[in-house]
Parts: structure tokens; C-alpha cells; sequence
């Protein structure tokens, strides 16, 4: 594909690995043309903070100095590689509790982000996707049942959407990840699930917002992409708009298994997938989420772009 709306570095998260620099080198080697930097939003809360960064002796205060000194980078790289290939500079934003929503439009109106990838990574304040015991913790919190867990997450996922309605929605199903059958059809489990799947999509539907298809979920084992097939026919069904995103956390991951989700494409029938460019001061335009405006391409368009030739 020549394009990701979602990655991150191993200069601005402990997680991952290489510099931001080396992540958009990776890009234009691939022939990308779109490439959007998303380095993961601070947390305010000691108690929010992942193991790695405990390890680290890392404070709440050094993640906010971390944040501003990936957005100054970004700025200063997409100045630098302006004319090798078109980079949004964004961020994930990640809703944990409700005052998770005053934190990330402080964000917004501190930085003139290009737009921002909208995530849920926790149930109760618990992270369901770092590894399997926390996903437990998470379960326990709500009962122990995975019906009552998805709820939550789901619920929670609304509040992100209805409060703050992200450009592009990431990784919509990832409460799936240590689930007990990731494979298992949503509406399969109670109809509380499903109706929650159903009101959140169809409010992405009404303000146009962009569904991701990430590849990460291939690495992790997974046969298809978040959203797996049941959530992304019901976008499809609505009339949703459908953008791509590797999700890459180093350089080896950028495009990582972009041919699987292309079949994957394919086999839904999709007929199109849109991209962000940011638009220059001054240019309007008519199809515009965040401070970009929405482009598309048809399945044959996009497997004419130079990334399937390198």
C-alpha cells in the first residue's frame, strides 16, 4: 500500500524500536507516498503508566517533555523530507477515563496536529492488549465474563467517539487480541455486544470518520486485520470510508504485510480506500475531516502505485 496513518518510533515509545528519522527513511524506500506520524498521547495519572516506563523511572512529567519533543522532531523531519514523500504529523490518542477527553483536547489546542488516530487500549482503567494477565485483571474488573468485558470496552469507545470524533478510528475490535476466541463473530456473544458495535459504527457513519484496516493483527497472529470481517462488512454496509495503516513500531514493520491485507480487501469486495493529505494554508476543499482532506483510490488505482514494485 502507499500509505500508513498509524506508527510509532523507538525514539518517542519504549515499545518500539528505531528513530523517527530511521521510520520515514523506511517509507520512502518502500515508495510510500502518505506517511502520518502518531506517536501515542501522554498520561496524566503514575498509575497509567506501563511496566517499561516504571522500569525506566519514568514520570508522568517526562512523558508530556517526550510528546513535545516528538512533535518539535516531526515538524523539523517533515520540513526536511517535504519533497521524498507527504507526512502527517498526528498523534494516538487514548481514552482511559473520562478525563482522559479535557487532556487530549488540551493536547489538540496546544499542537496544530494534522489529525489523530482514535483508540481505546483499557477497560477500567486496565490495558486489555499489553499481554494476557492485564487482559485478565480487565475481565476481572467487570465480572469475569467476556460479554460484560466487551461491553465495557465498547462503552468506552463511544464515549472516545461521541466526545471527540477522530479522524481515523484505530484498531476498532482490539478488545478481541487475548480474548478467549478472537475469531468468535461478535454477534455471537450477547446482544449487548453487538448493540454496541452497531451504535458506534453508525455514529462514525454519520460524521464520515475513516475506519482503519491495520495490518499489526497479522503479526500478532491473527488470519485478518482489526476490524476482522463481521465489523468491517457492517462499515461497508453503512457506506463507511476505509483507510490503511501498518501500525509499525520499527523499521521492519513499515508495509509489514500489506500484500495480506490487500487480499484481505479484496475479499470483502471493497472498492476503494481513502488517505489524508494535509491541506496548504488557505486551500479548501470539500472533503475535509481534521486540518486534511480525504482522497481516494480505487482498488486497481492502488495496486498501480510504485510500493508493489520495491
Amino acid at each position: 500500500m502507499p500509505f500508513s496513518h498509524h506508527s510509532h518510533s523507538g525514539q518517542f515509545c519504549l515499545h518500539a524500536q528505531d528513530t523517527l528519522e530511521q521510520m520515514i527513511e523506511a517509507a520512502i524506500a518502500k515508495g510510500m507516498i502518505v506517511f502520518s506520524l502518531t506517536e501515542h498521547m501522554p498520561r496524566d495519572c503514575v498509575e497509567d503508566l506501563y511496566p517499561e516506563e516504571t522500569a525506566a523511572h519514568q514520570t508522568t512529567f517526562d512523558l508530556f517533555k517526550n510528546f513535545q519533543d516528538y512533535y518539535n522532531t516531526a515538524l523539523r523531519l517533515r520540513a526536511k523530507h517535504q519533497h521524498q514523500i507527504h507526512l502527517l504529523v498526528g498523534f494516538e490518542a487514548d481514552y482511559i477515563r473520562p478525563s482522559s477527553i479535557p487532556l487530549i483536547r488540551n493536547l489538540q489546542s496546544v499542537y496544530k496536529f494534522d489529525f489523530f488516530v482514535g483508540s481505546v487500549h483499557h477497560v477500567n482503567a486496565i490495558p486489555i492488549d499489553f499481554d494476557k494477565p492485564m487482559y485478565l485483571r480487565a475481565l476481572e474488573s467487570v465480572g469475569g465474563t467476556e460479554d460484560r468485558l466487551f461491553e465495557a470496552y465498547f462503552d468506552a469507545q463511544f464515549e472516545m467517539l461521541t466526545r471527540l470524533k477522530p479522524t481515523v478510528v484505530g484498531h476498532w475490535d482490539l478488545i478481541r487480541l487475548f480474548s478467549e476466541n478472537p475469531t468468535k463473530p461478535l454477534v455471537e456473544y450477547g446482544a449487548g455486544v453487538w448493540d454496541r458495535v452497531v451504535r458506534n459504527v453508525n455514529f462514525v457513519l454519520s460524521y464520515r470518520g475513516l475506519t482503519e484496516l491495520n495490518s499489526a493483527s497479522f503479526r500478532k497472529g491473527w488470519d485478518e486485520p482489526y476490524p476482522r470481517r463481521d465489523l468491517a462488512e457492517l462499515v461497508m454496509a453503512g457506506g463507511g470510508r476505509f483507510t490503511i495503516s501498518d501500525d509499525s513500531h520499527c523499521v521492519s514493520q513499515v508495509g509489514l504485510n500489506y500484500n495480506r491485507l490487500l487480499g484481505y480487501i479484496r475479499d470483502i469486495g471493497l472498492q476503494e480506500i481513502h488517505y489524508l493529505e494535509k491541506l496548504p494554508m488557505g486551500e479548501m476543499a470539500v472533503n475535509v475531516l481534521d486540518a486534511c482532506a480525504v482522497r481516494s483510490l480505487t482498488i486497481g488505482e492502488l495496486t498501480q502505485q510504485r510500493f508493489w514494485e520495491l
